[in-house]
């Protein structure tokens, strides 16, 4: 994969004739896809803000036990920076690549300690073949399963996790933090990753600012507990932003050859909810139109859901729609039944 955004869709020369290209007409003609300039400016500012807030905060309670507070607020923070992160991925912020890098670098790399190169790549593969068995990095088989065949293919110690996986998904969401922080480094260790040296770089920065500051502010034990709650916290809402789009969705496999339209909505989700919901996801909540059209900006994903909805029905295509509670409940029982045939 290369760095020139996050699955950019085909384009109408590419595809003129098929259902994508319709409706891909369709949203172009309503200038959706055109950049909001403004409202990435208002919204890295307080993004931006609520960092450096939240930074000024820990200083100024220092050796406090209010500093699990802070950690919670930071949490939060944080995944509002990977959301950020995320949109200079698919370059929505931005038209051309360079600035999309640096600023994803600043915000993933030096901002949250993840390789944005590392995750842009994975996320590429994604958005290419969502919920693909042997294509989607997001549904290979690792602590958790995400089908029966995966499940029957288990060896080892992981067999008795997956057994229940169902109920370890959501105490499993808080080492996601983690998580990123090792893969981003387990990637930069690999010669083939483009730009490993200045990635390396920002994200030993932000290691040793972030570490450096908790240790000279607070006492091991409170340190301890920070970090805990801290990347705890990001890790499940981290979590719980991507969860409800795929997971429980159909799962292909190499043999299902979809068309571009169909292989994109048959697979997402969107989750309802209004605003208060779309600023908590980042408008990842309108997911099916975000995986048609990953560079258009987010606050344009709600306008062109009656778009996408309107040609789904005439085309006959089922689009699925739910609640958020609703959404995790549906990946939950999704994970317990594809975890049976290791409980019988």
């Amino acid at each position: 994969m290369t760095d020139a955004g996050a699955a950019a869709a085909p384009t109408l020369s590419q595809d003129s004739g098929s259902d994508f290209a319709r409706l891909s007409r369709r949203v172009a003609r309503t200038g959706l896809l055109d950049r909001r300039p403004g409202y990435y400016l208002v919204r890295i500012g307080i993004v931006a803000g609520l960092f450096a807030a939240g930074w000024a905060a820990f200083l100024a309670v220092g050796d406090s036990w209010l500093q699990v507070l802070v950690a919670a607020f930071l949490a939060v923070v944080f995944a509002q920076v990977a959301l950020v992160a995320h949109d200079l991925a698919h370059q929505q912020v931005f038209r051309t690549r360079r600035p999309s890098r640096v600023a994803g670098w600043i915000a993933g790399n030096l901002g949250i300690g993840m390789s944005y190169g590392w995750w842009m790549t994975k996320h590429t593969r994604h958005h290419a073949n969502p919920n693909h068995e042997q294509l989607d990095p997001d549904v290979a088989p690792e602590a958790l399963v995400w089908s029966e065949e995966q499940a029957r293919a288990s060896r080892g110690l992981s067999r008795p996790l997956r057994r229940w996986q169902a109920y370890l998904f959501f105490p499993l969401l808080t080492l996601l933090g983690m998580n990123l922080h090792v893969s981003s480094v387990r990637a930069l260790l690999r010669p083939s990753m483009k730009h490993r040296r200045l990635e390396a770089a920002l994200l030993l920065t932000h290691f040793a600012g972030y570490l450096g500051a908790v240790l000279l502010v607070l006492p091991p034990a409170k340190a301890l507990v920070f970090l805990a709650v801290h990347q705890g916290l990001f890790g499940v809402y981290l979590g719980c932003t991507f969860a409800p789009n795929h997971k429980g969705m159909p799962m292909l496999t190499g043999s299902d050859r979809l068309d571009f339209l169909r292989r994109q909505v048959l697979t997402s989700r969107n989750v309802r909810g209004g605003r208060l919901v779309e600023i908590a996801l980042g408008g990842l909540n309108y997911q099916i139109e975000h995986h048609l059209f990953p560079s258009m900006p987010a606050p344009q994903l709600r306008r062109a859901q009656p778009i996408v909805r309107a040609y789904c029905a005439e085309l006959g295509i089922p689009y699925q729609e739910s609640g958020l509670v609703s959404s995790y409940a549906q990946a939950v029982r999704h994970l317990h039944r594809v975890g049976a045939p290791l409980r019988t």
